[in-house]
Protein backbone atom coordinates (compact mmCIF):
# COMPACT_ATOMS: atom_id res chain seq x y z
CA UNK A 1 0.00 0.00 0.00
CA UNK A 2 1.22 3.49 -0.75
CA UNK A 3 1.68 5.64 2.33
CA UNK A 4 -1.01 8.31 2.74
CA UNK A 5 1.49 11.07 2.02
CA UNK A 6 2.29 9.42 -1.32
CA UNK A 7 -1.38 9.08 -2.17
CA UNK A 8 -2.01 12.71 -1.31
CA UNK A 9 0.80 13.75 -3.65
CA UNK A 10 -0.58 11.64 -6.49
CA UNK A 11 -4.13 12.88 -6.05
CA UNK A 12 -2.98 16.45 -5.69
CA UNK A 13 -1.24 16.12 -9.05
CA UNK A 14 -4.38 14.70 -10.59
CA UNK A 15 -6.49 17.47 -9.08
CA UNK A 16 -5.27 19.92 -11.70
CA UNK A 17 -7.73 18.38 -14.14
CA UNK A 18 -10.21 16.68 -11.83
CA UNK A 19 -10.84 19.42 -9.24
CA UNK A 20 -10.01 17.18 -6.30
CA UNK A 21 -9.28 18.82 -2.96
CA UNK A 22 -7.02 16.77 -0.68
CA UNK A 23 -6.22 18.15 2.78
CA UNK A 24 -3.10 17.18 4.64
CA UNK A 25 -3.60 15.23 7.87
CA UNK A 26 -3.89 17.69 10.76
CA UNK A 27 -0.76 17.82 12.92
CA UNK A 28 -2.70 18.62 16.05
CA UNK A 29 -6.22 17.83 17.07
CA UNK A 30 -7.95 18.50 20.36
CA UNK A 31 -11.64 17.92 19.86
CA UNK A 32 -12.19 16.78 23.43
CA UNK A 33 -10.33 16.51 26.69
CA UNK A 34 -8.19 13.54 27.61
CA UNK A 35 -11.15 12.01 29.43
CA UNK A 36 -12.80 11.29 26.09
CA UNK A 37 -9.87 9.54 24.41
CA UNK A 38 -10.99 6.01 25.32
CA UNK A 39 -14.62 5.15 25.00
CA UNK A 40 -14.68 2.75 27.91
CA UNK A 41 -13.98 5.53 30.43
CA UNK A 42 -16.49 7.99 28.97
CA UNK A 43 -20.01 7.10 30.14
CA UNK A 44 -21.84 9.41 27.71
CA UNK A 45 -19.60 10.31 24.74
CA UNK A 46 -22.39 12.09 22.86
CA UNK A 47 -23.38 14.43 25.69
CA UNK A 48 -20.93 17.14 24.78
CA UNK A 49 -20.39 19.95 22.31
CA UNK A 50 -18.37 19.27 19.19
CA UNK A 51 -16.24 22.22 18.14
CA UNK A 52 -13.99 20.25 15.86
CA UNK A 53 -11.26 21.99 13.87
CA UNK A 54 -11.55 19.25 11.27
CA UNK A 55 -13.85 21.42 9.14
CA UNK A 56 -16.72 18.99 8.85
CA UNK A 57 -19.14 20.08 6.10
CA UNK A 58 -22.07 22.06 7.47
CA UNK A 59 -20.82 21.38 10.96
CA UNK A 60 -21.84 23.51 13.88
CA UNK A 61 -22.52 22.91 17.52
CA UNK A 62 -24.12 19.55 18.19
CA UNK A 63 -25.72 18.65 21.48
CA UNK A 64 -27.86 15.59 21.98
CA UNK A 65 -30.18 14.83 24.87
CA UNK A 66 -31.34 11.40 25.98
CA UNK A 67 -34.02 10.25 28.36
CA UNK A 68 -33.26 8.28 31.50
CA UNK A 69 -33.97 4.92 29.85
CA UNK A 70 -31.59 5.65 26.97
CA UNK A 71 -28.83 6.76 29.33
CA UNK A 72 -29.26 3.58 31.37
CA UNK A 73 -29.22 1.55 28.15
CA UNK A 74 -25.93 3.09 27.08
CA UNK A 75 -24.38 2.70 30.53
CA UNK A 76 -25.27 -0.99 30.61
CA UNK A 77 -23.57 -1.72 27.31
CA UNK A 78 -20.49 0.53 27.26
CA UNK A 79 -18.28 -2.50 27.80
CA UNK A 80 -19.36 -3.82 24.41
CA UNK A 81 -17.49 -0.97 22.69
CA UNK A 82 -14.29 -1.01 24.73
CA UNK A 83 -11.26 0.53 23.02
CA UNK A 84 -13.11 2.55 20.38
CA UNK A 85 -11.38 5.93 20.26
CA UNK A 86 -13.79 8.65 19.13
CA UNK A 87 -10.87 11.03 18.56
CA UNK A 88 -9.13 8.74 16.07
CA UNK A 89 -8.53 10.62 12.82
CA UNK A 90 -10.08 9.18 9.68
CA UNK A 91 -9.82 10.24 6.04
CA UNK A 92 -13.21 10.39 4.33
CA UNK A 93 -14.38 11.06 0.80
CA UNK A 94 -17.59 13.03 0.26
CA UNK A 95 -19.34 13.53 -3.05
CA UNK A 96 -20.34 17.07 -3.97
CA UNK A 97 -23.65 17.37 -5.83
CA UNK A 98 -24.39 15.20 -8.84
CA UNK A 99 -20.96 15.64 -10.32
CA UNK A 100 -18.19 13.06 -10.13
CA UNK A 101 -16.21 15.29 -7.82
CA UNK A 102 -14.93 14.11 -4.46
CA UNK A 103 -13.82 16.15 -1.48
CA UNK A 104 -11.40 14.59 0.98
CA UNK A 105 -11.39 15.53 4.66
CA UNK A 106 -9.73 14.38 7.85
CA UNK A 107 -12.34 13.97 10.57
CA UNK A 108 -12.67 12.14 13.87
CA UNK A 109 -14.73 9.04 14.50
CA UNK A 110 -17.12 11.32 16.38
CA UNK A 111 -17.35 13.64 13.37
CA UNK A 112 -18.34 10.62 11.25
CA UNK A 113 -21.27 10.00 13.57
CA UNK A 114 -22.36 13.63 13.24
CA UNK A 115 -22.10 13.45 9.46
CA UNK A 116 -24.39 10.41 9.45
CA UNK A 117 -26.97 12.25 11.57
CA UNK A 118 -26.93 15.10 9.05
CA UNK A 119 -27.51 12.77 6.10
CA UNK A 120 -24.07 12.85 4.51
CA UNK A 121 -22.99 9.82 2.49
CA UNK A 122 -19.27 9.19 2.54
CA UNK A 123 -16.57 6.59 2.24
CA UNK A 124 -14.01 6.17 5.02
CA UNK A 125 -10.92 5.57 2.88
CA UNK A 126 -8.35 5.54 5.70
CA UNK A 127 -7.66 1.81 5.43
CA UNK A 128 -7.85 1.58 1.63
CA UNK A 129 -6.66 4.95 0.29
CA UNK A 130 -5.26 3.39 -2.88
CA UNK A 131 -8.47 1.60 -3.91
CA UNK A 132 -8.87 2.21 -7.64
CA UNK A 133 -5.35 3.57 -8.10
CA UNK A 134 -3.92 0.39 -9.66
CA UNK A 135 -6.64 0.55 -12.26
CA UNK A 136 -6.34 4.31 -12.76
CA UNK A 137 -2.56 4.27 -13.18
CA UNK A 138 -2.34 1.14 -15.37
CA UNK A 139 -0.61 1.39 -18.78
CA UNK A 140 -3.94 0.76 -20.52
CA UNK A 141 -5.32 4.03 -19.26
CA UNK A 142 -7.21 2.58 -16.34
CA UNK A 143 -9.83 0.65 -18.29
CA UNK A 144 -10.66 -2.84 -17.04
CA UNK A 145 -12.43 -5.23 -19.34
CA UNK A 146 -15.97 -3.96 -19.86
CA UNK A 147 -18.60 -6.62 -20.17
CA UNK A 148 -21.72 -6.55 -22.25
CA UNK A 149 -24.65 -8.42 -20.76
CA UNK A 150 -27.22 -10.84 -22.17
CA UNK A 151 -30.84 -9.96 -22.69
CA UNK A 152 -32.81 -12.18 -20.29
CA UNK A 153 -35.68 -14.01 -21.95
CA UNK A 154 -38.65 -15.83 -20.50
CA UNK A 155 -38.43 -18.19 -23.48
CA UNK A 156 -34.98 -19.52 -22.59
CA UNK A 157 -34.26 -22.90 -21.02
CA UNK A 158 -32.40 -21.08 -18.23
CA UNK A 159 -35.51 -19.14 -17.33
CA UNK A 160 -37.75 -22.20 -17.55
CA UNK A 161 -35.52 -24.27 -15.26
CA UNK A 162 -34.94 -21.45 -12.78
CA UNK A 163 -38.61 -20.58 -12.32
CA UNK A 164 -39.78 -24.20 -12.30
CA UNK A 165 -37.06 -25.88 -10.21
CA UNK A 166 -35.18 -23.24 -8.20
CA UNK A 167 -37.78 -20.64 -7.21
CA UNK A 168 -40.14 -23.18 -5.56
CA UNK A 169 -37.35 -24.01 -3.09
CA UNK A 170 -37.26 -20.46 -1.73
CA UNK A 171 -38.96 -20.12 1.64
CA UNK A 172 -40.33 -17.06 3.40
CA UNK A 173 -40.66 -19.18 6.56
CA UNK A 174 -36.92 -19.89 6.57
CA UNK A 175 -36.16 -16.24 5.81
CA UNK A 176 -38.36 -15.09 8.66
CA UNK A 177 -36.76 -17.49 11.15
CA UNK A 178 -33.29 -16.34 10.10
CA UNK A 179 -34.15 -12.64 10.25
CA UNK A 180 -35.81 -12.94 13.66
CA UNK A 181 -32.57 -14.41 14.97
CA UNK A 182 -30.33 -11.96 13.09
CA UNK A 183 -32.26 -8.85 14.14
CA UNK A 184 -32.49 -10.21 17.68
CA UNK A 185 -28.92 -9.17 18.45
CA UNK A 186 -29.02 -5.89 20.35
CA UNK A 187 -26.97 -4.30 17.61
CA UNK A 188 -24.81 -5.57 14.77
CA UNK A 189 -22.69 -2.43 14.84
CA UNK A 190 -19.25 -3.35 13.59
CA UNK A 191 -17.48 -1.95 16.67
CA UNK A 192 -19.62 -3.87 19.16
CA UNK A 193 -19.28 -7.30 20.74
CA UNK A 194 -22.76 -8.26 19.54
CA UNK A 195 -21.67 -7.22 16.05
CA UNK A 196 -18.97 -9.88 16.25
CA UNK A 197 -21.43 -12.40 17.63
CA UNK A 198 -23.97 -11.76 14.86
CA UNK A 199 -21.24 -12.25 12.25
CA UNK A 200 -20.30 -15.59 13.76
CA UNK A 201 -23.94 -16.68 13.76
CA UNK A 202 -24.28 -15.68 10.11
CA UNK A 203 -21.07 -17.54 9.25
CA UNK A 204 -22.39 -20.70 10.92
CA UNK A 205 -25.62 -20.46 8.93
CA UNK A 206 -23.76 -20.04 5.64
CA UNK A 207 -21.58 -23.05 6.46
CA UNK A 208 -24.67 -25.06 7.35
CA UNK A 209 -26.22 -24.37 3.95
CA UNK A 210 -22.94 -25.03 2.12
CA UNK A 211 -22.47 -28.50 3.62
CA UNK A 212 -24.58 -30.12 0.91
CA UNK A 213 -22.20 -28.91 -1.80
CA UNK A 214 -18.56 -29.92 -1.18
CA UNK A 215 -17.29 -27.59 -3.92
CA UNK A 216 -18.41 -24.42 -2.14
CA UNK A 217 -15.75 -22.56 -0.16
CA UNK A 218 -16.45 -20.18 2.71
CA UNK A 219 -13.89 -17.59 3.76
CA UNK A 220 -13.78 -14.79 6.30
CA UNK A 221 -12.09 -11.56 5.29
CA UNK A 222 -10.57 -10.41 8.59
CA UNK A 223 -10.90 -6.82 9.78
CA UNK A 224 -9.15 -5.09 12.64
CA UNK A 225 -12.46 -4.24 14.36
CA UNK A 226 -13.37 -7.93 14.72
CA UNK A 227 -16.55 -8.26 12.67
CA UNK A 228 -15.31 -9.99 9.53
CA UNK A 229 -16.76 -9.92 6.04
CA UNK A 230 -17.81 -13.28 4.61
CA UNK A 231 -17.33 -14.65 1.08
CA UNK A 232 -19.04 -17.83 -0.14
CA UNK A 233 -17.79 -19.03 -3.53
CA UNK A 234 -19.55 -21.44 -5.88
CA UNK A 235 -16.87 -22.39 -8.43
CA UNK A 236 -17.58 -22.89 -12.11
CA UNK A 237 -18.00 -26.39 -13.51
CA UNK A 238 -14.76 -25.86 -15.43
CA UNK A 239 -12.86 -24.96 -12.25
CA UNK A 240 -14.26 -28.03 -10.49
CA UNK A 241 -13.17 -30.22 -13.37
CA UNK A 242 -9.70 -28.70 -13.43
CA UNK A 243 -9.29 -29.16 -9.69
CA UNK A 244 -10.23 -32.81 -9.87
CA UNK A 245 -7.96 -33.50 -12.81
CA UNK A 246 -4.63 -35.11 -11.93
CA UNK A 247 -2.88 -34.10 -15.15
CA UNK A 248 -2.87 -30.35 -15.68
CA UNK A 249 -0.63 -29.30 -18.51
CA UNK A 250 0.32 -25.68 -19.28
CA UNK A 251 -2.44 -25.37 -21.84
CA UNK A 252 -5.07 -26.34 -19.33
CA UNK A 253 -3.70 -23.84 -16.83
CA UNK A 254 -3.90 -21.08 -19.40
CA UNK A 255 -7.45 -22.04 -20.23
CA UNK A 256 -8.40 -21.96 -16.57
CA UNK A 257 -6.97 -18.48 -16.16
CA UNK A 258 -8.95 -17.21 -19.14
CA UNK A 259 -12.23 -18.45 -17.62
CA UNK A 260 -11.50 -17.36 -14.06
CA UNK A 261 -14.11 -14.59 -13.81
CA UNK A 262 -16.56 -14.06 -10.96
CA UNK A 263 -20.09 -12.78 -10.46
CA UNK A 264 -20.74 -11.13 -7.06
CA UNK A 265 -23.99 -10.79 -5.10
CA UNK A 266 -23.60 -8.65 -1.97
CA UNK A 267 -25.32 -7.26 1.12
CA UNK A 268 -24.06 -5.74 4.35
CA UNK A 269 -24.41 -7.60 7.62
CA UNK A 270 -23.87 -4.75 10.09
CA UNK A 271 -26.51 -2.42 11.54
CA UNK A 272 -26.39 0.97 13.21
CA UNK A 273 -28.46 3.25 15.35
CA UNK A 274 -27.92 6.92 14.56
CA UNK A 275 -26.22 6.94 17.98
CA UNK A 276 -24.16 3.75 17.98
CA UNK A 277 -24.52 2.84 21.67
CA UNK A 278 -28.29 2.44 21.34
CA UNK A 279 -30.04 -0.71 20.05
CA UNK A 280 -30.01 -1.28 16.29
CA UNK A 281 -32.00 -4.38 15.27
CA UNK A 282 -31.49 -3.46 11.60
CA UNK A 283 -34.23 -5.76 10.34
CA UNK A 284 -34.50 -3.88 7.06
CA UNK A 285 -31.09 -2.18 6.97
CA UNK A 286 -29.65 -4.54 6.04
CA UNK A 287 -30.95 -7.66 7.70
CA UNK A 288 -33.42 -7.93 4.84
CA UNK A 289 -30.79 -7.86 2.09
CA UNK A 290 -28.57 -10.23 4.07
CA UNK A 291 -31.45 -12.66 4.44
CA UNK A 292 -32.68 -12.32 0.84
CA UNK A 293 -29.32 -13.32 -0.61
CA UNK A 294 -28.82 -15.96 2.10
CA UNK A 295 -31.95 -17.78 0.96
CA UNK A 296 -30.84 -17.53 -2.67
CA UNK A 297 -27.50 -19.04 -1.64
CA UNK A 298 -29.27 -21.80 0.30
CA UNK A 299 -31.30 -22.79 -2.76
CA UNK A 300 -28.35 -22.76 -5.16
CA UNK A 301 -26.24 -24.80 -2.75
CA UNK A 302 -29.00 -27.36 -2.18
CA UNK A 303 -29.55 -27.63 -5.95
CA UNK A 304 -25.87 -28.52 -6.58
CA UNK A 305 -25.61 -25.47 -8.81
CA UNK A 306 -22.45 -25.36 -10.93
CA UNK A 307 -22.03 -22.17 -12.95
CA UNK A 308 -20.95 -22.81 -16.52
CA UNK A 309 -19.31 -19.45 -17.31
CA UNK A 310 -18.08 -17.78 -14.12
CA UNK A 311 -17.77 -18.49 -10.44
CA UNK A 312 -20.60 -17.03 -8.36
CA UNK A 313 -19.81 -15.43 -5.01
CA UNK A 314 -22.07 -14.24 -2.23
CA UNK A 315 -20.60 -11.48 -0.05
CA UNK A 316 -21.77 -10.28 3.36
CA UNK A 317 -19.83 -7.11 4.16
CA UNK A 318 -18.90 -5.74 7.55
CA UNK A 319 -18.89 -2.05 8.49
CA UNK A 320 -20.94 -0.59 5.65
CA UNK A 321 -22.34 1.79 8.24
CA UNK A 322 -18.81 2.97 9.07
CA UNK A 323 -18.20 4.27 5.56
CA UNK A 324 -18.10 1.11 3.40
CA UNK A 325 -15.05 -0.18 5.25
CA UNK A 326 -15.61 -3.91 4.74
CA UNK A 327 -16.41 -3.83 1.03
CA UNK A 328 -13.49 -1.49 0.34
CA UNK A 329 -11.12 -3.96 1.99
CA UNK A 330 -12.50 -6.88 -0.04
CA UNK A 331 -12.56 -4.93 -3.33
CA UNK A 332 -8.96 -3.82 -2.75
CA UNK A 333 -7.82 -7.44 -2.54
CA UNK A 334 -9.65 -8.28 -5.77
CA UNK A 335 -8.15 -5.25 -7.50
CA UNK A 336 -4.62 -6.11 -6.36
CA UNK A 337 -5.07 -9.77 -7.38
CA UNK A 338 -6.46 -8.66 -10.76
CA UNK A 339 -9.62 -10.70 -10.27
CA UNK A 340 -11.89 -10.56 -13.31
CA UNK A 341 -15.25 -9.46 -11.90
CA UNK A 342 -18.01 -9.82 -14.48
CA UNK A 343 -20.51 -7.84 -12.43
CA UNK A 344 -21.49 -7.02 -8.84
CA UNK A 345 -24.98 -6.36 -7.45
CA UNK A 346 -25.68 -4.96 -3.99
CA UNK A 347 -28.96 -5.64 -2.18
CA UNK A 348 -29.44 -3.18 0.66
CA UNK A 349 -32.95 -2.97 2.18
CA UNK A 350 -35.36 -5.37 0.48
CA UNK A 351 -38.41 -5.60 2.77
CA UNK A 352 -40.37 -2.34 2.83
CA UNK A 353 -43.55 -1.69 0.85
CA UNK A 354 -44.81 1.72 1.86
CA UNK A 355 -48.53 1.99 2.54
CA UNK A 356 -50.59 3.08 -0.47
CA UNK A 357 -47.71 2.53 -2.92
CA UNK A 358 -47.24 -0.04 -5.64
CA UNK A 359 -44.88 -2.92 -4.88
CA UNK A 360 -41.75 -2.48 -7.00
CA UNK A 361 -38.02 -3.19 -7.10
CA UNK A 362 -35.97 -0.02 -7.11
CA UNK A 363 -33.00 -0.02 -9.49
CA UNK A 364 -30.48 2.68 -8.63
CA UNK A 365 -29.32 4.68 -11.65
CA UNK A 366 -26.66 7.00 -10.21
CA UNK A 367 -23.05 6.03 -9.48
CA UNK A 368 -23.57 2.60 -11.06
CA UNK A 369 -22.64 0.91 -14.33
CA UNK A 370 -25.29 1.72 -17.00
CA UNK A 371 -24.96 -1.57 -18.89
CA UNK A 372 -25.27 -3.73 -15.77
CA UNK A 373 -28.12 -1.57 -14.48
CA UNK A 374 -30.00 -2.06 -17.75
CA UNK A 375 -29.47 -5.81 -17.38
CA UNK A 376 -30.84 -5.71 -13.81
CA UNK A 377 -34.01 -3.96 -14.95
CA UNK A 378 -34.48 -6.55 -17.71
CA UNK A 379 -33.88 -9.41 -15.27
CA UNK A 380 -36.52 -8.02 -12.91
CA UNK A 381 -38.98 -7.87 -15.80
CA UNK A 382 -38.36 -11.48 -16.81
CA UNK A 383 -37.74 -13.20 -13.48
CA UNK A 384 -39.70 -11.28 -10.83
CA UNK A 385 -43.41 -10.78 -10.24
CA UNK A 386 -43.25 -7.01 -9.79
CA UNK A 387 -41.82 -4.23 -11.98
CA UNK A 388 -38.53 -2.39 -11.73
CA UNK A 389 -38.48 1.37 -11.27
CA UNK A 390 -35.48 3.69 -11.66
CA UNK A 391 -34.41 5.71 -8.62
CA UNK A 392 -31.39 7.56 -7.25
CA UNK A 393 -29.70 7.43 -3.86
CA UNK A 394 -26.53 9.56 -4.04
CA UNK A 395 -22.85 8.89 -3.66
CA UNK A 396 -21.54 5.92 -1.63
CA UNK A 397 -25.00 4.89 -0.46
CA UNK A 398 -23.99 1.23 -0.26
CA UNK A 399 -21.21 -1.26 -0.92
CA UNK A 400 -21.50 -1.30 -4.71
CA UNK A 401 -19.63 2.04 -4.58
CA UNK A 402 -16.48 0.25 -3.41
CA UNK A 403 -16.52 -1.96 -6.49
CA UNK A 404 -17.19 0.97 -8.81
CA UNK A 405 -14.23 2.78 -7.28
CA UNK A 406 -12.05 -0.26 -7.94
CA UNK A 407 -13.02 -0.05 -11.61
CA UNK A 408 -15.56 -2.87 -11.69
CA UNK A 409 -19.09 -2.83 -13.09
CA UNK A 410 -21.58 -2.70 -10.24
CA UNK A 411 -25.29 -2.15 -9.65
CA UNK A 412 -27.67 -1.66 -6.72
CA UNK A 413 -31.24 -2.79 -6.12
CA UNK A 414 -33.43 -1.53 -3.27
CA UNK A 415 -36.94 -2.13 -1.88
CA UNK A 416 -38.66 0.82 -3.60
CA UNK A 417 -37.93 4.24 -4.94
CA UNK A 418 -35.49 5.93 -2.59
CA UNK A 419 -38.21 8.37 -1.52
CA UNK A 420 -40.58 5.55 -0.49
CA UNK A 421 -37.97 3.48 1.37
CA UNK A 422 -38.10 2.68 5.09
CA UNK A 423 -37.63 5.78 7.26
CA UNK A 424 -37.29 3.78 10.51
CA UNK A 425 -33.75 2.66 9.67
CA UNK A 426 -30.85 3.61 11.95
CA UNK A 427 -33.14 3.43 14.96
CA UNK A 428 -34.43 0.92 17.49
CA UNK A 429 -37.63 0.87 15.43
CA UNK A 430 -36.10 -0.96 12.45
CA UNK A 431 -37.85 -4.25 13.21
CA UNK A 432 -40.06 -6.72 11.39
CA UNK A 433 -43.04 -5.53 13.47
CA UNK A 434 -44.49 -3.22 10.85
CA UNK A 435 -47.40 -3.87 8.47
CA UNK A 436 -45.20 -2.49 5.68
CA UNK A 437 -42.44 -5.06 6.32
CA UNK A 438 -42.95 -7.89 3.83
CA UNK A 439 -41.16 -11.24 3.54
CA UNK A 440 -42.92 -11.84 0.23
CA UNK A 441 -41.28 -8.65 -1.00
CA UNK A 442 -37.91 -9.85 0.29
CA UNK A 443 -38.37 -13.04 -1.71
CA UNK A 444 -38.56 -11.06 -4.94
CA UNK A 445 -34.94 -10.05 -4.28
CA UNK A 446 -34.01 -13.68 -3.63
CA UNK A 447 -35.42 -14.41 -7.08
CA UNK A 448 -33.40 -11.55 -8.55
CA UNK A 449 -30.24 -12.83 -6.87
CA UNK A 450 -30.75 -16.29 -8.38
CA UNK A 451 -31.50 -14.75 -11.78
CA UNK A 452 -28.30 -12.69 -11.56
CA UNK A 453 -26.33 -15.85 -10.77
CA UNK A 454 -27.72 -18.09 -13.50
CA UNK A 455 -27.80 -15.46 -16.24
CA UNK A 456 -24.25 -14.19 -15.68
CA UNK A 457 -22.65 -17.22 -14.07
CA UNK A 458 -24.33 -19.62 -16.46
CA UNK A 459 -26.57 -22.62 -15.92
CA UNK A 460 -26.24 -26.14 -17.28
CA UNK A 461 -29.89 -27.07 -17.67
CA UNK A 462 -30.31 -30.80 -16.91
CA UNK A 463 -31.47 -32.83 -19.85
CA UNK A 464 -34.80 -34.56 -19.52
Amino acid sequence: MLPTSCLVAILAALSVSSALTIPQPPKHHSTVSAAFHEIDINPHPFLRLSNSPSDVPESGVHEESFDVEELAEMDAHMKDYKGWDLDEMRLISIQRGDQMEEEFKWVTEYDKIILKTKGFKFMDITDAPTLGMANMLSPGGGAKKLYTYPQPSSNSSTHAYTTAHLYPKLSTDIMKANLIKFSGFRTRYYRSETGKQSQQWLLSKIKEYAQVNPHITIKEHPHSWGQNSIVARIPSAHAIKMKSSKNKDDGDKKKKTEKDSVVIIGAHQDSANMWPFLPAPGADDDGSGTTSILDAFRVLAASSYKPTHSAVEFHWYSAEEGGLLGSQAVAKVYEEDKVDVKGMIQMDMTAWVKKDTKEVIGVITDFVDPALTKFIAAAVHEYCDIPAVPTKCGYACSDHASWSKAGYQSAFSIESTFEDSNKAIHSSGDTIEHPEFSFDHMQQFSKLAIAFAVELGGLDVPKK
